[in-house]
C-alpha cells in the first residue's frame, strides 16, 4: 500500500518543504490557460508531482464517490486574501481563490491499475516517491473570479507531464484490479455544463459554488509533515480563513467508513456529500421534495415513506423513497443499484455501482422502524 500511494504522499511532503523548485501560483482573472502548469498550482517533474508555493492540500471527512478514483485536493489564495468562515455553508472565498482536485488511480508493480478509494492512511510517508506509482487522470480547477466561480477540467496527457484543458469533457476506459477480480470503469471527465449540474447548488441563481470546503467536511486532522493538525486550525494559521471557532465548536461530519460511528450518522454523511448539493430545498432537485442535506430532519422530506414526484422510470415500480426496514422496496436503493442513465443516482460521476455505500445504506434502512402502510 505504501508504494501504491507513493506519489500522493510525496505531494503532501513537497508542499511542506521549502519553496525552492516549487511552481509559482498564478491567478488568471479572465483567460483560461490551455495547460494546467500555467496555473502554477501543480507541476509534474520527471519523478514527482510538486505543489506550488503557498498551495495547501486538504482532505474531507467523507469524500464524493467518483468511480473508485483517488483524489488529491489543494487550495490557494492570493497574498493577503482569506476566506470567511461559515457554520453551515461552504466558506466565502475571496476573488483569486483557486481550488484543485486531481483524480488518479494507483498503479501496482505489475502495471495494473487499482482502486484509489480504499480506506487507508494515504498521507503516510512512503518509501517510493515517483510518478510510476499512480496514473493521473484529470485535474479540475475551480477559480473564483469577479464574475463568480468558473470550473475548468484538465486531462493529463499520456506522458503524465502536464494536463490540457478539455472544455468539452472526455471519456476514458479503465480496468481496475479489485480483490482478485476486475472493475471496468468508463470514466467521465465532465464538460462545462456537467460541472454546473453539480456545482450550481442553488437552482434559482444557478451560480457555481464549491461543494467540499465547508466546516463539517474539513473539520479533521491532516498530517502536513510535522504530525496531525486540524485543517481548520491550519487554514487559520496560514491566513486562509478568518472568523473560525475552535474545531471542537465547529460541526464535524463523520467518516462514512468509521464503524465506531452509528450507522445513521454514517449514512447521512455519505448522502450529504454525494447527493445534498442537488437534493436540498434550494438545489437543482428542489422540486423532488427529497432533501438529503444535514439540516433536514428524519421524516418525509428525508424520504421516509415519501411518495416520489415525477420520478418516471426512476421509481422502478416502488411506492416510496425509503421504506423503513425494507431496503429492497426503497427507491433510493433501486436508483443507486442502477446504471441506466435515466434511473441511476447519482446521475453523474459514476459508471459503476458503489457496493460499499450500498451496503451501508441497506444496513441503515434495515434498522429503521416504522410502517409506510
Amino acid at each position: 500500500m505504501r508504494r501504491i500511494l507513493a506519489v500522493l504522499g510525496f505531494v503532501l511532503l513537497a508542499s511542506c518543504q521549502s519553496d525552492e523548485g516549487a511552481p509559482t501560483p498564478q491567478f488568471h482573472a479572465t483567460e483560461n490557460p490551455q495547460s494546467l502548469s500555467e496555473w502554477g498550482m501543480l507541476r509534474a517533474t520527471r519523478d514527482t508531482l510538486l505543489t506550488g508555493s503557498g498551495v495547501e492540500p486538504y482532505d474531507l471527512n467523507t469524500p464524493l464517490f467518483s468511480d473508485h478514483a483517488g483524489k488529491f485536493r489543494t487550495i490557494w489564495m492570493p497574498e493577503g486574501a482569506s476566506a470567511r468562515y461559515s457554520e453551515e455553508e461552504v466558506f466565502d472565498f475571496p476573488v483569486g481563490t483557486v481550488i484543485t482536485k486531481t483524480f488518479y488511480y494507483p498503479v501496482a508493480e505489475d502495471g495494473q491499475l487499482l482502486r484509489g478509494d480504499r480506506p487507508a492512511d494515504i498521507w503516510a510517508a512512503p518509501d517510493t516517491l515517483d510518478l510510476a506509482s499512480v496514473h493521473l487522470v484529470e485535474t479540475r480547477i475551480l477559480v473564483r473570479r469577479e464574475t463568480g466561480w468558473v470550473a475548468l477540467p484538465y486531462v493529463w496527457n499520456e506522458d503524465q507531464t502536464d494536463a490540457v484543458l478539455m472544455r468539452t469533457g472526455d471519456m476514458q476506459h479503465f480496468v481496475l484490479a479489485d480483490g482478485g477480480g476486475e472493475i471496468e470503469v468508463n470514466y467521465l471527465v465532465p464538460n462545462a455544463n456537467q460541472c454546473q449540474g453539480c456545482h450550481a447548488t442553488n437552482n434559482t441563481t444557478r451560480e457555481i459554488q464549491p461543494i467540499g470546503p465547508a466546516a463539517r467536511h474539513l473539520n479533521r486532522d491532516f498530517d502536513y509533515g510535522d504530525g496531525p493538525v486540524n485543517q481548520i486550525d491550519h487554514l487559520v494559521a496560514a491566513g486562509y480563513l478568518t472568523g473560525a471557532p475552535s474545531p471542537d465548536e465547529a460541526p464535524q461530519a463523520p467518516d462514512w467508513t468509521d464503524t465506531r460511528v452509528p450507522v445513521e450518522a454514517r449514512a447521512r454523511a455519505w448522502l450529504d456529500i454525494n447527493c445534498a448539493h442537488c437534493h436540498n430545498p434550494a438545489g437543482s432537485a428542489d422540486t423532488s421534495g427529497l432533501y438529503l442535506d444535514p439540516g433536514t430532519p428524519m421524516g418525509p422530506n428525508f424520504g421516509l415513506c415519501k411518495v416520489p414526484i415525477a420520478a418516471g422510470p426512476g421509481s422502478g415500480g416502488h411506492r416510496f423513497d425509503i421504506v423503513p426496514g425494507r431496503p429492497e422496496e426503497s427507491i433510493l436503493i433501486f436508483r443507486m443499484e442502477s446504471l441506466r442513465p435515466d434511473v441511476m443516482m447519482p446521475e453523474l460521476g459514476r459508471s459503476v455501482i458503489h457496493e460499499e455505500s450500498l451496503a451501508l445504506l441497506r444496513d441503515w434502512i434495515s434498522g429503521l422502524e416504522g410502517d409506510c402502510s
